[in-house]
């Protein structure tokens, strides 16, 4: 080893001396010209045991690494990964499909209205949100189960930044801030995929993503409270997690009738899923339909609670007994050409990481989860030009920024669904409540709804056992 060290430090310093040595030919000067190694241009010249390969040329550099045109063209193919299956699309699949598009639809209409109001934007845009997100990210999908769509943490950091730009542009409409939000979140997402950067996200370790996630969903459920229990006094539900609890206690006595809804709405979801669960267990045989039975309790409660208030609040709109969600807006009458300046920009530069990683964390660790449970292997760069094209082209009509819902990517994983054409389906379906629905959107009581964003985050906190599991790792 030693001597081998000192060879390439005389060669180093000899070529550096500019001393020319014959340490090309190993076997020596007098070595037999039928075992050396030749090249065949070395015949002919003057001293046949001194040929040196030439250095390759600028152009002959440039030829070895740029790619060719098969590459170029098997790049273009591997970012549309649904021209691999669709040409063996079957009418098997379709039903798979089916089932599973509508039900995800089921849930994600109300689930996206809920999640609009934690933007601080009118619920129209939860539904934009939701129909964008299904319909586009299939042709680029690797993930025949995740779903995009609003989500409880995204959405809270959008209130956020809406909140703040109402301060300090407030000519500028929420939405508007939301919309290019989304854009540059899009782009930057969209920039690192097709780079193939997908691989930075395993560089995220899994405790801070815990720690995140379950951080937001105590802040989300405590900041609901108030709604929940139709609390009259003026105070904020945006600040530390303590302080909203501490307030929400404080202001008790001046709950309305809203909380008979909303505790009754929030009890009924978990009965429910409890009631399912165990019927499961009991009766194995029947477990799709107590699993359907359960997917639609937030349907369910929604719509129970909907015909109460239509029934109390019909000859009342301009009163009503208790807060209601109100007029919506029928079709996209807010879709329009996304305003992006630098004053906008200037507004949430400080949580545009947040954002960004909210993006790739939740989408990627879920769409990883359930390929491992299904058995098949996503690609995260193209998951990554998914995200980003979907946040591109949502805010053309009126979406704002939108990534991979756990709780829905179950649902659509259980229900059967075979490829990521299901996307349309939930698409048609959340288009139908776009156009029929809105009249009877008025009549959801707000505490309803702060009723299923509870029940919707209280999945995303850590269970007991895994933070156990991760102390227990921390330990020397």
């Amino acid at each position: 080893m030693s001597q081998d060290l000192m060879t390439k430090t005389g060669h180093g310093l000899a070529k550096v001396l500019g001393i020319k040595l014959p340490y090309r030919d190993p076997l020596g000067a007098h070595s037999d010209p039928v075992t050396r190694g030749e090249s065949t241009f070395s015949y002919g010249t003057v001293d046949t045991y001194s040929y040196l390969e030439p250095e390759p040329t600028t152009a002959e550099w440039l030829k070895e690494i740029c790619p060719t045109w098969h590459d170029v063209l098997m790049y273009f193919y591997r970012l549309f990964p649904f021209l691999s299956w669709i040409t063996k699309y079957n009418l098997q699949w379709f039903f798979g499909d089916l089932v599973a598009g509508v039900t995800v639809g089921a849930v994600v209409v109300p689930q996206g209205m809920a999640y609009a109001k934690l933007a601080e934007l009118p619920v129209q845009y939860g539904l934009y949100s939701s129909f964008m997100g299904v319909l586009v990210y299939w042709f680029f999908a690797t993930s025949k189960d995740i779903t995009i769509g609003p989500v409880a943490v995204m959405s809270t950091l959008v209130g956020t930044i809406v909140l703040q730009a109402q301060k300090e542009i407030p000519d500028v409409p929420g939405h508007i801030v939301a919309s290019c939000l989304a854009i540059i979140c899009g782009a930057i997402v969209c920039a690192l995929g097709l780079l193939r950067l997908g691989f930075i996200v395993d560089f995220i370790p899994l405790p801070a993503i815990s720690a995140f996630m379950t951080g937001s969903a105590l802040n989300i459920a405590a900041g609901q409270v108030k709604k929940l229990l139709g609390e009259s006094a003026d105070f904020s539900t945006r600040g530390s997690t303590y302080m909203i609890i501490i307030n929400s206690l404080k202001y008790l006595p001046t709950a309305g009738i809203d909380a008979a809804l909303g505790v009754t709405a929030l009890a009924m979801l978990y009965i429910i899923r409890s009631g399912c669960n165990y019927g499961a267990r009991k009766y194995p045989r029947h477990a799709k339909v107590w699993f359907f039975a359960s997917t639609l309790r937030t349907v369910f409660v929604i719509l129970f609670y909907t015909m109460i208030s239509a029934a109390v609040n019909l000859h009342r709109k301009d009163n009503p007994m208790f807060d209601l969600l109100g007029s919506v807006p029928r079709g996209f009458q807010n879709a329009a050409v996304p305003v992006v300046n630098a004053r906008i920009i200037k507004v949430f530069a400080s949580q545009l990481p947040a954002c960004v990683i909210v993006l790739l964390i939740e989408h990627i660790a879920i769409s990883k989860s359930f390929g491992r449970v299904n058995n098949y292997t996503i690609e995260p760069s193209q998951e990554l030009v998914g995200i980003g094209v979907t946040n591109l082209l949502g805010p053309f009509l009126g979406a704002y920024p939108a990534t991979g819902s756990f709780s829905r990517t179950a649902i659509k994983s259980k229900a059967g669904v075979r490829t990521p054409l299901a996307g349309c389906i939930t698409a048609i379906v959340v288009l139908l409540a776009i156009y029929a629905l809105t009249a009877v959107f008025f009549y959801i009581p707000q505490a309803a709804l702060s009723g299923v964003i509870i029940h919707a985050v209280g999945d995303l906190i850590t269970p007991p056992n895994t933070v156990y599991q991760l102390l227990a790792r921390t330990r020397p």
